[in-house]
């Protein structure tokens, strides 16, 4: 269809690029699947079956990295917002340093560009209105994750995640505080229930408001080294003018293709109208 006059024409590019960019992470996330299903079914088992990577749900894993390990996680994700331009994210990295058998540090970095505030995975950004403005921003982020039980019986494996976000380039500099708590319970046949809460002090344009992030995931092992999993997660914000609520449904999945190098992948729908329409994320975790 031509667009045939100025405003007519930029409304309808803008609909056809949107369409181009959902069709084109609608290819990469079916490719990706297959991908994992053919390494899944025709690959042998391997020891460990899981990186406990953070990356491949909203939801944070509650366990640590072994001390003296390596584990550096990053991910791509794409965000189709109902108003303004999509929301890229990246690379989203974050390399997790084993301390001790409790114990380890964060240190991580991400760029996105777009429009709005979707939170979608564990990376902060900033809050936009929902009817406009643009999204240019970089943060460097740092902390801990502390293991504070491990599962007996009914008593959940648990942790405790104090992070910050400092931003390197965008429209508000301030330092954002972010605390989570983690729990899982591992049952029979190896799939797990994980729940967390996360909270952030986040700047806005006029003043600082409070951000909450409640998730629960369910995670279903395939094979020895495939594993899906189905997730609710949501934002709710608190000291805004207008609050928001984003709460959203997602399934995923990842495959430890070899003994130290997995591969994630998730989608997600909003469930609400402040919510982004769709979202994929597409990521990578290596261990050393």
């Amino acid at each position: 269809m031509e667009c045939d006059s100025e405003i007519g024409g930029s409304a309808c590019c803008q609909r056809a690029a949107v369409r181009r960019t959902r069709s084109a992470a609608w290819l990469v996330a079916t490719c990706c699947f297959c991908c994992f299903w053919w390494a899944a079914v025709t690959g042998q088992a391997l020891e460990p079956k899981e990186l406990h990577t953070d990356r491949d749900a909203f939801t944070p894993s509650v366990y640590t990295i072994v001390p003296g390990r390596v584990l550096n996680e990053m991910s791509h994700v794409y965000i189709e917002n109902r108003e303004g331009k999509p929301t890229n994210n990246y690379p989203e990295y974050i390399c997790r340093i084993g301390a001790t058998e409790r114990l380890e540090w964060r240190l991580g970095v991400n760029y996105s560009v777009g429009s709005q505030g979707n939170v979608v995975t564990s990376v902060e950004a900033g809050e936009l209105p929902i009817d406009g403005g643009t999204l240019y921003e970089s943060n460097f982020l740092y902390g801990f994750k502390f293991v504070t039980s491990e599962q007996n019986g009914l008593i959940p494996q648990s942790c405790f995640i104090m992070e910050a976000t400092t931003p390197m380039y965008g429209q508000e500099f301030g330092t954002e505080p972010v605390a989570t708590v983690a729990f899982g319970w591992e049952f029979p046949a190896k799939w797990r229930v994980d729940t967390a809460l996360r909270y952030a002090y986040a700047e806005a344009d006029t003043n600082w408001f409070s951000r909450w992030g409640p998730s629960v995931v369910l995670r279903l092992p395939m094979t020895e080294r495939w594993e899906i999993h189905a997730e609710y997660f949501g934002t709710f914000t608190q000291g805004l003018l207008d609050d928001v609520n984003r709460p959203f449904f997602s399934p995923g999945t990842h495959i430890v293709i070899s003994r130290n190098v997995e591969l994630g992948l998730r989608v997600g729908w909003g469930l609400s109208e402040d919510a982004a329409n769709f979202f994929s994320d597409a990521g990578l975790a290596i261990r050393y």
